[in-house]
Parts: structure tokens; sequence; C-alpha cells
């Protein structure tokens, strides 16, 4: 269990044998919950060699001192682009970062 951001990791090893490996890892907030963005990637236990890099976004809330995993989403190509999309469209718009639009608004 991680004490600290630091430490928390998506990588994860059997009878010492890598399976997914963290690529990166970008914390998007901090507190008693915290969201953590991560590239990473799997072994193909057939070929014995890694997969192509996929995304996961996971939230963890610290309890007793420790951080636990609450939440996760497997990001697929599909799905990131279109996250990505409408991110850039609301945020071209006007329709995050300051509230709500006019149109929008009661």
């Amino acid at each position: 269990m991680a004490e600290t951001v630091s430490e928390i990791t998506v990588n994860y090893e059997e009878e010492g044998e890598l399976l997914i490996e963290e690529l990166d890892k970008i914390v998007l907030n901090r507190g008693a919950w915290i969201s953590i963005l991560f590239r990473y990637r799997e072994l193909d236990r057939q070929s014995g060699k890694m997969k192509p890099p996929k995304a996961t976004l996971r939230r963890y809330q610290k309890l007793k001192g420790v951080y636990k995993k609450r939440d996760a989403i497997n990001l697929s190509d599909n799905m990131a682009r279109i996250l990505v999309t409408s991110l850039n469209q609301w945020l071209n718009e006007g329709l995050l970062g300051n509230g709500l639009a006019e149109d929008e608004k009661d």
C-alpha cells in the first residue's frame, strides 16, 4: 500500500516478471482523494513482448495513512480521442474554466 502519491504505481509483477509497466504518471489533483492519469503497457504472455501503450485514469482515497484505489477507467484509443476532442472543444468555446457559458446560466 502506498503512503505517498509518489509511491502509487500501476507496475505489477508476478513471480519476478513485470506484467504491467508504468510509462508515465500525471497527478491531476491531490488531497484525501487524488486522481492520476497513467500511461502503461502490458506484457503479451504469448509473445513475451510488451503490447502498445494504454491509458488509465484512477482515483485513490487516503484512509488510515495509505492510499487505496477506489475507481479506474481504462481508456481505449477511441475513448481517449473523444475525451481530448470534447475537452478541447469545451475549452475553446469557453464552456470550462470560467464557469457556465452565458446561455447555460439560469
